[in-house]
């Protein structure tokens, strides 16, 4: 059987277009947007949560009467352990601690050690002092380094209800703030937060 040009042309426009057509609705779009605005992709802890926590957390601490007092006239010296997770979730808190500590940090009103980087500052300390290969007029004197007055440390906890096409979060974050050699706690404070996620009627 033949064809004629213009059935072979329609034959072809009508073969290609369905492909463009899938081939498109395919494609992947990735755009820009603001990291301060609201995420709500679903309901675990996200950007959002570790900004509220981090700002309420940061307030409170710098409004707080008798630290206002203690920093009045000096910078404390703090470092931060480790955040416990506590929920079933796997959450880096290491991220809401960076972000309390820049925001204190940059606040003027406290300073910081950081005790993530002590190997390699012994690393380099050793490397200055034993290896010969520094001249020893310009290395770094060994024990004079400040210790820390303050330990800030807590725990992000949660608590997941189900109930047929509801899912309800809540989350609790506990931090607190220890003088090293009275053993005091100085301050503490939490953050509550309670995510709802409701099925569509299409189950989605």
């Amino acid at each position: 059987m033949k064809f004629s040009k213009m059935a072979l042309r329609f034959l072809k426009i009508t073969l290609v277009v369905p492909l463009i057509v899938v081939a498109a609705g395919c494609s992947t779009k990735i755009v820009y947007q603001d990291p301060q605005s609201v995420e709500t992709v679903n309901e675990n802890f996200g950007s959002t949560d570790l900004q509220q926590i981090a700002t309420a957390m940061v307030d409170d601490m710098l409004s707080f009467g008798p630290l206002v007092k203690i920093t009045a006239n000096s910078r404390p010296v703090m470092f931060v352990d480790q955040i416990k997770n506590k929920t079933s979730e796997h959450i880096d808190t290491e991220s809401i601690t960076d972000t309390i500590q820049s925001r204190l940090l940059r606040s003027g009103s406290y300073r910081f050690i950081d005790t993530t980087a002590l190997k390699q500052v012994k690393d380099q300390l050793s490397y200055q002092q034993d290896t010969g290969l520094v001249n020893q007029a310009t290395a770094v004197k060994v024990g004079r380094q400040i210790g820390a007055q303050y330990m800030l440390y807590g725990n992000l906890s949660s608590i997941v209800k189900r109930q047929s096409d509801k899912r309800s979060v809540y989350y609790k974050f506990t931090l607190k703030l220890l003088d090293l050699e009275s053993g005091l706690i100085e301050w503490t404070d939490e953050k509550e937060i309670r995510k709802l996620r409701e099925k569509s009627l299409l189950g989605l």
